[in-house]
């Protein structure tokens, strides 16, 4: 059975849901290797699907939106999964797109509209009662962060947007993830922060990060974005947060304070307003570009 567009999306958001949990609950408490197998094996996958090569003068382009798109953001998410309850990390994930109208200006020269900023202060007041009025036990370097993998996220797809792409998106994003996994494997050996063994029960979990809540998550969510067009399913980025508070309280017990429940709800509705206010405020990058096998094939000849 094909699933259609947003179910395909409502599917891959709910898969990025299970990331705090499953990293919670089933994997070694090292980010930095978590992450740089969490890339490289989505990544293989991905590229084996796609077939592609970057031609060379992409290749520095890469390298940026690997660091910003998967390594740094994979390395901080991790950071903040093991050190925040899952639904508050996650919220502080879907503040990416908000992120990218404070970066619409200096990257884009574009001028956001009164309604993007209104909704950006929309969710900065939602965060601050999610972190200063909670009793989670939230501390300083894991809202850090949080916020920091938000925000490197949200300079990558800005770049990715003024940039452009030279191939189909999970092409692009394959390479993105083999780049991070390397980047991400030197940290880890660097920094030690490797596991001495792995259970079962790890072994599993890291299968389940690469392979369903990487490459799957994202090909399904690449698909919906071409069939359906990304303000059609952008929306659904919100089933992440709602997906991960609803684990936390079923297997951790974790249940948000009223005032934390509003906080939620207050970026919930920032992040909806944001995508039906000033809808022309950004238009879709150039895509016409040759795909990164006709490029490599046009370099050599």
């Amino acid at each position: 059975m094909t699933l259609s567009p947003k179910m395909a999306a409502a599917v891959a958001t709910i898969l990025w849901g299970l990331t705090y949990i499953v990293t919670t609950e089933m994997l070694p408490q090292n980010p930095m290797f978590i992450a740089a197998v969490r890339a490289i094996g989505g990544g293989l996958p991905l590229l084996l699907l796609a077939r592609e090569f970057p031609p060379r003068d992409w290749w520095g382009k890469i390298v940026v939106l690997g660091t910003l798109n998967s390594g740094l953001f994979f390395a901080l998410l991790f950071i903040a999964a093991v050190r925040l309850p899952g639904g508050v990390a996650a919220t502080f994930q879907a503040l990416g797109p908000l992120f990218m109208v404070l970066l619409a200006r200096p990257v884009l020269g574009a001028v956001p509209s009164s309604g993007k900023l209104a909704a950006v202060v929309l969710g900065a007041l939602g965060v601050a009662m999610v972190v200063l009025k909670g009793d989670a036990g939230l501390d300083a370097i894991g809202v850090a962060a949080a916020l920091g993998a938000a925000g490197s996220v949200a300079l990558g797809s800005t770049f990715l947007h003024h940039w452009g792409r030279p191939a189909s998106l999970i092409g692009l994003t394959a390479w993105q993830l083999i780049v991070a996994g390397v980047e991400l494997s030197i940290v880890a050996v660097i920094f030690g922060d490797i596991p001495a063994s792995l259970t079962g029960e790890n072994a599993i979990g890291l299968i389940v990060m690469a392979l369903v809540i990487t490459a799957l998550a994202f090909v399904l969510w690449f698909g919906a974005v071409q069939k359906a067009g990304p303000s059609a399913v952008a929306p659904l980025m919100l089933l992440t947060p709602l997906t991960a508070f609803a684990l936390d309280a079923v297997f951790r017990g974790f249940v948000p304070t009223p005032i934390q429940s509003v906080g939620v709800a207050i970026v919930v509705a920032s992040l909806l307003y944001a995508q039906h206010v000033d809808r022309r405020a950004f238009r879709v990058a150039h895509h016409d570009k040759p795909s990164m096998a006709q490029s490599a094939a046009n370099q050599g000849k």
